[in-house]
Order: C-alpha cells, then structure tokens, then sequence
C-alpha cells in the first residue's frame, strides 16, 4: 500500500514537472544568443516566446524592460538605440532566468545567395591559410544557418546556431566572401561586424523571395498556392513519381560497383590489374572515348617516391573531381569527397608513402554530364620542398554504370517531386522568415548561376528581392550590394549568345533600384570552376561599395566603368561611362578587347577599339553602318580588359537592347 501511494506521488510530481514548469520557460530565438552583435543606432527588438500571461523583464546596459506575454505565448520588447561597442550581458527573467554574454553592438549584415556565398574559407584554404592563421579579431563574428526548407509558410525560429569569432579555430566556417569584405570594412572603421549567412548551393532567385514578393509574377503565386495544398505536395512526393530526374538515378541499393564486390578490391596492392585501358588526367573520360556514361570508373596510376620523402606525412593535390572520389594510396584511404566542387586536398599520414614504387588509386563516382578530374588544376603529391607530378597517363577500367529509371510522371500536374529549395519562397520561409526581426545594416547577395535559363526574368526578380526584404526587414533604403557573375565555361572566339551574359545584364539593370551596388567579377572567374578561388577580390570590392554606400565614403572609386550612352558618328560607335575614375585604361597594357559591333543586322563581329579621353571608340572594317555594340557577351570572356584606372573591370553590357 505504501509503495503504491509513493508511485501516486511521483506520477503527480513528473505531471506537474511537464505541464507547468516547462511551458512557462521562456524561449528566445536561435540568433538572439552568447556572442551575438547587434545593430547599432536603431532600435532593437529582443523577442522570444513563454507562457500565456508570463512577465517577461529584458535587463540591458543598466535599464529594465517589462511585458507580459500575449495569448499566444509571444513576447517582444525594444531596446534604445545604441553605440558600437562592448562586450556586455543581458538578462531575460520570467520563471526562469537566461543570461546572454559577450554582446557587442557594431554593424550587422545578411549575406544570402547560392554557394559562392556559402564557400566556406576552408575551401579555400590553399589560397588563403595565412588568412586563416592569422585571423585574430573577435569583433568580427559570423553565423551560418542551416538549409532548411517550408513550402507551407514562413517560419518562426530556426533550429539551435552559433556566434563565431574571427579566430584560427572557426574562421573557416566563414564565408569567404563575407569575411574579406567585413575585414576590410573592419579595417577603415573599427565598428564590430555581424555576418548572417544565409545561404544553399544550386538554388533559384525565387526560392529566397517571400510571397508578398511575387505580386507581379503570377506563375509563382499560382506555384506558392498549389504547394500549400497538402493533397497536392503529396501527390508530388510519393515514391516513384518523377523519380528519373533526380541526381544518382538508377543507382541499386545493392552495391554492384564490381571494384569493390570481388575477392580483392581494387585498391588493395594486392589486386592483379586486368581489363584496365590507358587515359590522360586531368580530362573527363567523354572526352576520351568513353560515352554517356554516369556510374564509377577507377583510376590507377604507379608513380615513384623519392628516399627523401619516404615515410613522411604528405599532401595529395587532385585539383577537383566530378563528381566524388575516394583516393587511396598503397591500399590506405587517404581523403574521400562526396560532391564535385571542393578542391581535393587530402592529407597522407606518415608511414604510407614508401621509396621507390607506390600506387594511387581514385575511385570516381559521377552521376550526370561529364565525369573525371577537371583540366587546368594541379595534380601532385608534395611533402615538404619535394613533389611529384601526378599529370599524365593513367589506367581506368569501369566498376559500375548506373541505368537511367524511366520517368513515370502521374499527378500534380507532372514536373515530378517538389524540391523546396527551388519552389518559390522555399527558402525565404524557412532561413529568412525567422531572422527578419533582427535588424541589420544592409545585405550582401551573391547568386545568380541557378537562373541562368531564364535570364530575361532575373531583372524582375532582383528588384522584387531588394524592396521584398527592405520591406520585411523593415530597413528601407538600406544599402542592398551584390555580385555580378565571373567568367565561366568554355571561352568562344567569335562574338555569340549567352545566357550568363543576360544574367549580367538584368544584375546590372537591377540597379536602376536607389542604394544598390555590383561588384564586377568578370575577370575572376574560372573556366573550369563555378566556385572560382578568388575570393578576396570579390569580398573587398563589396566592401568598396559598402563603404560608399553604407559608411558614406564619397572620396572612394567603388565601381568599374558602366555603360552610359553611345553615338554613332560615321562607321563608329562611341560609348561614354559612369565610374571611370580617374580615367579609363586597358588593364595589361594590349588593346582593348572583346568588343563586338554590329549593323542594323545584329550580325555581330569583332571590333576595334580604343580609348579617347572617358570614351571608347568602336569599329569594324567589315561595318560601314553600325548600329549596335556589345562587351564581353559571352559566358567567358576571357580577355575583357577595359578597367579604370583605380583597378576595377567593366561591367559586360549590350547596346542592342
């Protein structure tokens, strides 16, 4: 009986523990957190959630603010607008008491795009590792939310994310891009930056756009309708329905790659090579008489090792792969990489390199167009002041192809599965819905690729981000900068079409929007490479913008030379510019290129050009009559050499339009 009555009492006790005291804990917002920077000179919200009819008291800087939370659990007071400075601490009492320590008040601001932005320094860090060592400046800070996705509707709070200094240990999490540019503003004005990096590889402009946003594009709102049909999204969903257009289709849950289904492996140094056809690396293989093929092809490749460098822990440099590998030497793994972009930089313990003869093996998996090791990036095995050379000749023999599944559709109007970081608001709702309470300076933006088939569009749609997040953020007119897309892809040598090019174009109309920025990148990309390694360029030439039109440096050149008019004067085209500077110059001293002019045609062909004064002078011998001119209008327009003096690119442009 007594036992009984003790097991009464402890289910009432663990009742009233899970009812009561826990739905009254006040809950704050994943940023509003240890470390956090805060914006200055504005007033600031701090909000968060507790239960119904709990007081609520935020204590700051010696001052107390009380509320008392609404029927719905929410609670929300504002703070006075504040100096940079810190660190302080605040405290949020209700029935419970939450201490928030190492806050700083300084400039904050939200970067978002695709995966140029999200390129974290450690990706770079062949390039950049004194960058890296050196990195000592806690005033800097940067925080980087996860992809997350909501088809359904904005949501309220993200899931747990961390302040993080500029510091050896996490500077590689920062954005490249935003780090070089908060470095450099850090610089010149000693004011603590806030990084909020907000952004997923591979994605569209309209995923980032709330739906208040589209109220000019009706086929996105017609789209945000049907997703919120739950019927609808599921019919979507279901296995099997528009399963041939995902990535790594075909691919058997059984594994079926004959490289690693025999009785030796064949990395194992043990494995007796029969069957193995020669190929050059870097190259991809359908280019060297392999076919369509998307399955996992091994590479082999004996190479000798010096007395000097047996023993010793090493690096292997294998530029990049599409899409993932795993490179082994001697039979050990020694780095593995599950997707294309990342440069291969894998470390080889002591122990495994031996004198004379070694093997190195890569497995390489590709799911979709070419697959291999990528031209024009380095291959080699280096330890200390010694290396060898990787390039060359090796063996492949094919382990696995995968098989296309035919697309069954069905449903939903087909297009198959929705993918909710291409669906419009898709990610607005769900990474930049919950932070648009905390205030911020401006927004830096680095996207673009993704749109690449709808260039025409893209113009809308970047006007329609600026005023939809100033609106949301409630910051009108705060400075909104972005990058314009570098070079990429095969150059072309005679004059053409391109769809990067009318990216370009509607990036560089969007600023018809007051207070926005471009930074040109037209001479730092890679033909090789969609993450070009170049990051500091483009981070510190934000930063030029942002100084002008964020911290009101009106002495600075911030922008390379735009296209502001032309004339036509006999068989010549004369163009004037904004932003020359201090005058207009062909950055490596050849004559001006990538110029194409054309007759009432548009026939275009190439054409002479040359400075006079802050104008260019186009012709062609082949135009008697011209009519229109264009400027690296192409994806790659290697050569593209008009600057200003002060050292900034041109932006690509059309006078046909």
């Amino acid at each position: 009986m007594k036992f009984k009555k003790s097991f009464a009492l402890l289910q009432i006790s663990i009742a009233l523990f899970l009812v009561s005291p826990v739905k009254s804990q006040i809950k704050l917002p994943a940023l509003v957190r240890d470390s956090m920077i805060l914006q200055r000179n504005t007033k600031l919200p701090v909000w968060g959630w507790a239960a119904k009819g709990e007081k609520v008291t935020v204590q700051f800087l010696g001052k107390s603010y009380k509320t008392t939370t609404g029927a719905d659990g929410k609670w929300s007071v504002t703070l006075p607008a504040l100096k940079a400075g810190g660190p302080f601490t605040m405290t949020i009492s209700g029935s419970n008491k939450i201490m928030l320590k190492d806050i700083l008040v300084g400039d904050v601001w939200f970067c978002s795009g695709q995966s140029n932005m999200v390129h974290q320094m450690r990706l770079h860090r062949d390039r950049y590792e004194n960058d890296i060592q050196q990195a000592n400046n806690p005033n800097i800070r940067h925080v980087f939310i996860p992809t997350l996705t909501s088809i359904s509707g904005p949501k309220d709070d993200l899931p747990p994310v961390y302040w993080k200094s500029a510091t050896p240990q996490d500077l590689g999490e920062f954005s490249a891009v935003a780090w070089f540019f908060a470095r450099k503003i850090y610089d010149h004005y000693k004011i603590p930056i806030g990084l909020i990096n907000a952004s997923v590889g591979g994605t569209p402009i309209e995923a980032w756009i709330s739906e208040e946003g589209f109220t000019n594009f009706p086929n996105e709102l017609a789209t945000l309708q049907k997703n919120k049909d739950t019927a609808y999204v599921n019919s979507r969903n279901r296995p099997g329905f528009g399963g041939g257009a995902n990535r790594g289709e075909g691919r058997s849950t059984v594994q079926t790659d004959k490289g690693l289904a025999g009785p030796k492996q064949w990395f194992d140094i043990s494995y007796e090579p029969k069957g193995w056809y020669t190929i050059n690396v870097p190259g991809y293989w359908e280019d060297q008489g392999v076919k369509d093929l998307n399955g996992v092809v091994w590479y082999r490749r004996e190479f000798t090792v010096p007395q000097q460098m047996a023993g010793k822990a090493a690096k292997l440099v294998l530029g990049r792969i599409v899409d993932a590998d795993n490179a082994y030497i001697n039979g050990t793994q020694v780095g593995n990489t599950t997707y294309m972009y990342p440069q291969r930089r894998y470390a080889v313990p002591a122990g495994v390199l031996k004198a004379g003869k070694n093997l190195l093996v890569v497995r390489v998996t590709n799911t979709n167009g070419k697959g291999g090791f990528v031209p024009d990036k380095p291959y080699f095995l280096v330890t200390g002041n010694d290396s060898v050379d990787l390039k060359g000749t090796w063996t492949f023999k094919v382990g696995e192809v995968y098989e296309p599944i035919s697309f069954r559709g069905g449903g939903g109007g087909g297009g198959g599965p929705i993918n909710g970081q291409n669906a419009p608001a898709g990610l607005y709702n769900a990474m930049v819905a919950p932070a648009i309470k905390y205030k911020v300076k401006g927004f830096l933006w680095y996207q673009g690729e993704a749109n690449s088939g709808r260039p025409k569009e893209y113009e809308g749609f970047m006007k329609a981000l600026v005023e939809n997040w100033r609106k949301l953020f409630g910051v009108d007119n705060a400075p909104f900068l972005w990058v314009q897309l570098p070079g990429f892809m095969d150059r072309t040598y005679v004059p053409s079409e391109s769809s990067w090019a009318g990216v370009r174009e509607s990036q560089l109309k969007a600023l018809s929007v007051p207070n926005t920025g471009m930074a040109v990148a037209i001479d730092l990309g890679e033909w090789n490479d969609i993450h070009p390694d170049n990051k500091k360029d483009v981070g510190e030439r934000l930063a030029l913008i942002g100084e002008k039109l964020a911290y009101g440096n009106n002495d600075i050149v911030y922008s390379g030379p735009i296209y502001q008019s032309s004339r036509i004067d006999g068989n010549k085209i004369i163009l004037s510019f904004n932003n020359t500077g201090s005058g207009l110059v062909a950055i490596d001293g050849e004559p001006l290129s990538q110029f194409a002019i054309a007759g009432a045609d548009k026939k275009f062909v190439w054409a002479n050009a040359s400075i006079e004064g802050n104008t260019v002078v186009v012709w062609s011998d082949k135009v008697s009559d011209p009519k229109f001119v264009r400027y690296a209008w192409a994806d790659n327009p290697q050569g593209a050499n008009l600057f200003n003096k002060e050292g900034l690119p041109a932006s690509p442009f059309r006078t046909d339009e």
